[in-house]
Order: structure tokens, then sequence, then C-alpha cells
């Protein structure tokens, strides 16, 4: 504290609120501390105290705080200490009061407190500085929340001040007509390297989001990011990500789900039969915490009424690495905050750094990547829960989801949103069953169709349709014949084929049957298989080098049987150069090796030397097989989980397609 306020500018025009882990039981001194190091005044705070600028305000101990429309709340703590995160349900609290100028800072600290804190001011626009870790005396907290990608900034703490004054948040206006057309050239190279188009967004989060990651690199112009961002392909990512951060947390709006609970659940159960299955779908589930908290619902709804159903529940969103961090159902100690410690104890699993969802509740969701505005949606649902998704929209967009989302359910089935979204002007689709809590159960109409086919969603759209922003860009075909000649040229054009990574065979040059021949059974053109004996073991071994580790294998001799004689092979194999660096190829040549001629005969190879250089070749195999038995069974383990994803991903393809 004292190294960032050292360097505050006493007419900032900011206020200042500290938040640290006091001891419970005795009186703090930090605000004498800190009123040495800052001209500033620096106040404890006392309840329903309203915040001034430029004046530093100090959490009493045994308390916690929390800010509503600038005046500053304390309570006392319900949690033991050692559990509580005041960093966190402060800076929550702050995101929801200040949004797009809620600024939080994280510095030295033990644990995780405040990386979720972070998340929720980022998520509504805000800004978030971290300490740099090795300027910190604990490097817990600011690593925690560097590592979940929720820093604007990492900086010394003497460094902070200047950057909040300087660069942060004072941006330079623009031009309205340049600003429209910096921006457009930035989302269309999103598009291009991601995929995904952010043009039907709220311009006001999207235009934030954008500035925020200009400040970072002190860029005050658009048409200045938009050509960074073409020189980095990285920065695309990041913005990609940083446009994708939204607000989230196990039973967010906690008497919402008891509504669920207690009023909607007893609905959907109702008059169904043993066999029946119930159908829900959470778009938009960001890293899961909603998805899961609608299954454990279901199962205390189940349990408690002693009425088993099954169930399938589908959670999507746009962002992989979210939907991965749902899919392994582990989350920071903070959720404490957030769940109640009985279904804490229930239902999941305490980790050292941690909690991990129990397989029972994992097991009930399929977590898939979907754009909810592009893809099909899942269909015959029970309920469908889209929250706080739709506020990041234009109104257009969300007019044309709200018939989609009726298309996606049964008649009777309920749709959840958020209490800051609403079914628009659509009450013909829709009869409320909580306005507060924005329930609402779908009529048996089909007027929800015709709005749907003739809404202009990408997915209702003829497959032979085009249209003329979403065409994609052509993919350079690359010329592997002359790619290959330019090659072999420099080696001398021995027999060569080129080959993808997988080994699949693209080009020949040359007779390389002495070498290759059509593997017996179904046809493949996989080299490997068409290689000849002796030359099987040696060749994978060369691809496999070559594709992990970048290494090029040179004029490997071995003993190639053809006929009843042994032959002496030379082979190499060599990554080819100037390939598209999106595709590795590589380029396998052969050549027979020279050996001793004594008369105009060759002289055979006698079977003692055979059967010595046998034992040699089965010597060198079994060392390549002990080498990669270990790095099999790895293999093996990552595959098991990536079928496990991929089976949830075949899932949620399947019902796309029967959507479609």
């Amino acid at each position: 504290f004292e190294q960032f306020f050292a360097h505050v500018s006493p007419v900032s025009g900011m206020a200042y609120v500290l938040i640290s882990h006091l001891d419970p039981s005795h009186a703090s001194i930090l605000t004498e501390i800190l009123q040495r190091s800052t001209p500033l005044p620096v106040i404890e705070v006392v309840d329903q105290l309203q915040v001034e600028p430029d004046h530093v305000y100090v959490i009493p101990p045994n308390r916690d705080m929390a800010i509503f429309h600038r005046v500053l709340q304390l309570s006392v703590p319900e949690q033991p200490r050692g559990q509580r995160m005041p960093i966190d349900a402060f800076l929550r609290s702050l995101a929801d009061d200040q949004g797009e100028q809620a600024i939080g800072i994280i510095l030295s600290g033990t644990g995780t407190d405040g990386t979720q804190g972070l998340r929720a001011i980022l998520g509504a626009g805000g800004i978030a500085l971290v300490q740099e870790p090795a300027s910190a005396k604990y490097a817990g907290m600011p690593e925690s929340a560097i590592n979940a990608g929720y820093a604007t900034l990492v900086l010394a703490p003497e460094a902070m001040p200047e950057a909040l004054l300087s660069g942060v948040r004072n941006l330079p206006p623009v031009e309205p007509k340049i600003a429209g057309s910096g921006i457009n050239r930035i989302l269309m190279q999103l598009r291009t390297v991601t995929g995904h188009d952010f043009s039907q967004y709220k311009k006001s989060t999207i235009n934030r989001r954008i500035e925020r990651r200009m400040s970072m690199h002190n860029i005050d112009n658009l048409e200045v990011y938009a050509r960074y961002l073409k020189q980095h392909t990285e920065e695309i990512y990041k913005l990609f990500k940083e446009l994708l951060i939204n607000v989230t947390s196990f039973f967010r709006d906690p008497e919402a789900f008891i509504a669920l609970k207690q009023d909607i659940l007893p609905l959907l159960f109702a008059d169904k039969p043993e066999d029946y299955v119930l159908r829900i779908w959470v778009s938009g589930c960001a890293s899961g915490e909603e998805a899961y908290s609608i299954a454990i619902l279901l199962r205390e709804y189940m349990d408690e009424t002693r009425i088993e159903r099954k169930v399938l529940l589908y959670a999507t969103d746009l962002d992989d690495d979210a939907i991965n961090t749902a899919r392994a159902g582990f989350y920071p100690p903070n959720i404490a905050q957030d769940i109640h410690p009985e279904r804490l104890r229930q239902f999941f699993i305490q980790e050292k750094t941690g909690y991990r969802v129990k397989k029972s509740i994992r097991e009930m969701v399929v977590f898939a990547v979907q754009n909810v505005i592009k893809d099909p949606p899942f269909t015959r649902l029970d309920l469908l829960s889209c929250r706080n998704l739709m506020i990041y929209l234009e109104p257009e967009v969300q007019s044309r989801l709200i018939p989609a989302f009726h298309y996606a359910l049964k008649p009777g089935g309920v749709l959840f949103l958020s209490p800051s979204e609403s079914i628009g002007n659509y009450p013909d689709l829709f009869k409320p069953l909580d306005r507060k809590w924005k329930f609402y159960r779908a009529t048996g109409t089909f007027a929800s169709t015709r709005a749907v086919m003739s809404g202009g969603l990408v997915w209702t759209r003829h497959p032979d349709a085009k249209v003329a922003e979403e065409v994609a860009p052509k993919v350079r075909i690359t010329n592997f014949a002359e790619l290959t000649k330019r090659v072999l040229l420099q080696f001398y054009a021995p027999a060569s084929a080129l080959t993808d990574e997988k080994g699949t065979l693209l080009y020949v040059h040359g007779d390389t049957g002495r070498y290759l021949r059509p593997a017996p059974g179904q046809a493949t053109l996989n080299i490997i298989e068409m290689a000849r004996e002796g030359l099987q073991l040696h060749l994978r071994n060369a691809l496999q080098t070559a594709i992990d580790r970048n290494t090029n294998t040179l004029n490997h001799e071995v003993l190639l049987k053809s006929n009843d004689h042994f032959l002496p092979v030379i082979f190499s194999v060599r990554q080819l150069p100037g390939a598209d660096h999106r595709q590795k190829l590589l380029l396998i040549s052969f050549q027979d090796a020279p050996h001793p001629i004594s008369d105009k005969r060759s002289k055979p190879i006698t079977a003692g030397k055979v059967e010595l250089l046998r034992v040699e070749e089965l010597e060198r195999e079994l060392a390549y097989n002990k080498e990669n038995l270990q790095a099999t069974i790895e293999e093996q383990q990552a595959s098991n989980e990536e079928l496990k994803s991929t089976n949830e991903e075949l899932q949620s393809t399947n019902e796309e397609l029967q959507s479609t």
C-alpha cells in the first residue's frame, strides 16, 4: 500500500478503498501507517459512509464491506476466519455499483482472494491492475489473477498510479466516422482469424473492450490498433478473449434459483412418465457455474421428491477455453462464498487448491462449443436458460433470438432469463410465470417457426445461400509439385515422396518401387504401411522425430528385404522449407547404399553377415519400443480424455443436426 500511495496524485479525482486480510481480534493501525505516505485523507470506514473523491478508505477489522450507490456498507462476517473472501465480495459489489468506472487492483497476498472479483469488474467493463509477482512479498494473489487471465496490466505498485492517470482511463475521443471505420477493420480481422463475427454485439461494449486492449499497448488511435492487429496475430486472440469475458457465479441471483426449485421444477416434472427424458439447455454457460447450479437443483429435487427421471442437460458457449474449464469441473476456493456449505460438502470434492464437481453432477452435463447466433439450437427442450447473454447483443439480434428460443422449447417449456432481460415484443410466444425472476412458459403456437425462418439467423438459411460478408476467405492451395521439385534439385533429386504429418502421400518423384509397394488389404496412401520389410519401423521413427522434435533424419542406413535378398538402403526425412506454417510437410528421399564391388558382379551379403545385421536391427527395435512404451501409455491416457470431450461434442452436433 505504501509503495502505491507514495506515487498517488492528491488531485486524481479517484477514491481509494483498501480491503486487506486483517486479524479480527486486534485493532488496525493501517490508517495511521498510510497517512504518513500520502497527503490524501485516510479514513477507517464506518457503516453508511459516503465515498468522496481523493480520499482513502480502510476496512475495519472483523467486517465485510460492500458499496451501494457510492455508500460503503459494513456487515459482520458470516464465515469463520480463513474461509472469508472479503476482496472478492467488495470487488463484485464495486462492479455492480460502478460498472465501467470500476477499477480493481490486486497487490501482494496469499491465496486466490480477488480473482473472481476482477472477473466481475472486467465483465462490467472496468479495469484490473495486478502487481508484478516478482515485486510482491507474497505472490499468491497476483499469480492467481494473472493465471486466470483477469489482469488488464501487470505492474509494480509504484507504476500503477501513473498508469491510472495517463493511459488506462484517459483515451482521447475519436471522431464517429473514423471510429466506425477503425472498429469495422478490427472486427473484420477478428472474424477472419477466429471465425466469429462480433458485429452484432453492442457497440458500447465492443468499443470499451477494444479501448482497454489499446490502452495496454499505449495506442490511442483505432486505425493504428487495426494495423497492430494485422502485424501481431496473438493480439487478435487476446482481444477475442477480452470480448468474451462475462460475469458468472454459482447460483447467481440466489432467489431466482430458489424460485426455479420451488415453482418451476414441479411444473416440469408434473405428469411425466417414468421413461421421460428431461431436456435442458444452458446457452452462454461460460465456465459452467450456472449449468452445474441447475444440475445440483435437479439432483436435490429428485432426491427430495423421490421422482427419478433421466436428464439431458446441454451447456454451450462460444469460448472453447471456458468450455474446457467447465468440463474439468474444478473451481477456486472462492466459490465457497456462493454455495451453501451443505451443498459444497454434498456435491463437491475439496482439493488442495480448490473444489472439484463430483462425478454424479459432472456426468449430468454435456458441454459443447456453440454460437447461439450462428448455430442451430437444441430442440424439444423442457427448460432453456439464457441469462446475461442477450444484454451484450444489439436489440435487433435479441428480437431474433426470442423466436428461436420458442422454436427450441416444447409447448409448455420454460425460458429462464436474467432480471435485466425480457421477451421483448413477443407476448404471444410466452406466458410469464415469474415476472421478477424472468421465467416464461412457451405457448403452443407455430408463430415462432415463421419468425425464425424469416428472421435472418445464419443457421436458418438455405445451405446454398451465400452472404457477402460471411464468405470464407479462399484457402491458398499449395502447389506440392513445384515445392517438391525445388527441394529435390537441391538434394540431387533421388527417388522421393512428399507426405503430410500423418504420412499420407501427396506427391511422388521418380521410381520409388524398390522401397515402397501397395500395402496388402484395403487400399491406402500411408507411406509407412507401403514401406517394404525392414524399412517400416525406421521410417515411422524418423517421421515421428520430425513431427515431435522438428529434427531431420539424414542418410539413415537400413537393410531392406527385396525378394529373398537384403539390400542396404539409405533414406532421409526432411521438413519441407517454405511450406504453409499451418501444415507440416515432409520429404522422404530414398537411394541405394554403396557397397564394395570385387568384380563386375556385386558381391552378395553372406548369411552370417545378414544374421548379424538382423540381430543389430532387432536390438534397435527393442530399444525403440522401450523408449516409446511410456509415451504410448501417456498418449492413451490423453486420448481417453479427448474421447470423452469428443463424445460430448458429438452429442451436441447430433442435436444441432436434428434442429437443422
